[in-house]
């Protein structure tokens, strides 16, 4: 049966990290919106360019778009098991979406869908954008207040100068949360009343959440 999971949650909760190192558990493919966004933006494709005027505002990316980029990466060979999916949805009309995509995608196969939810503090997620530094080669996150590197603004594996996202700032972060509570959070009851919905405590530190996470999907 094939395991299909997507991770609700605000901007920096934590998603990216822990479902990284629950697909390499589960041999499954993480599949993230946010860089496959960001591979067309660099790319310089039309669907990029197109979704960087929403991305630099800290907006949405216009369903459409995102729903035929998830689409094709879900049709994918390595994802004939299953997948971890982060970043999207991210509104109801993209759970929708999602569904479409999975009863294309899954016509002859047998699934089980879950979506956890990572609940976390508002304070503590500023904390974590506003120090969020990446490597531009590699692509590894890190914090300079939990999760710093070992040299200060090098990268642990590619030694490179770590860069900050232009969208990580006190003031589009504000903009982000708000876009989530308005059109994301709506998600959290539309998968409960599903009752598919699975929640995680995603306040502490990176191996507190993922024992915590590990439980939560044996639950």
């Amino acid at each position: 049966m094939k395991t299909e999971l997507i991770f609700l949650g605000p901007p920096a909760c934590g998603k990216g990290t822990q479902t990284a190192k629950l697909a390499e558990y589960l041999n499954l493919p993480h599949v993230d919106t946010g860089s496959l966004l960001r591979a067309e933006i660099q790319n310089q494709t039309e669907a990029g360019i197109e979704a960087k005027t929403f991305i630099d505002k800290g907006k949405l990316v216009p369903v459409e778009l995102v729903s035929k980029i998830i689409k094709n990466r879900l049709s994918k060979e390595d994802c004939k098991n299953g997948y971890i999916l982060d970043g999207f949805p991210r509104s109801l009309e993209q759970a929708e979406q999602l569904v479409k995509i999975n009863e294309e995608i899954n016509k002859n196969s047998d699934y089980k869908f879950n979506a956890i939810y990572f609940h976390i503090d508002e304070n503590l997620l500023l904390d974590r954008i506003v120090n969020r530094r990446s490597c531009p080669k590699c692509g590894k996150i890190y914090n300079l207040l939990f999760n710093p590197p070992k040299h200060e603004g090098i990268c642990d594996v590619c030694h490179v100068e770590l860069t900050q996202r232009k969208d990580d700032t006190k003031e589009i972060a504000h903009s982000r949360f708000d876009t989530y509570d308005r059109e994301t959070a709506p998600l959290v009851d539309y998968y409960r009343k599903m009752g598919v919905l699975k929640t995680l405590n995603a306040n502490g530190n990176i191996d507190e959440v993922w024992e915590r996470l590990l439980k939560v999907l044996n639950d």
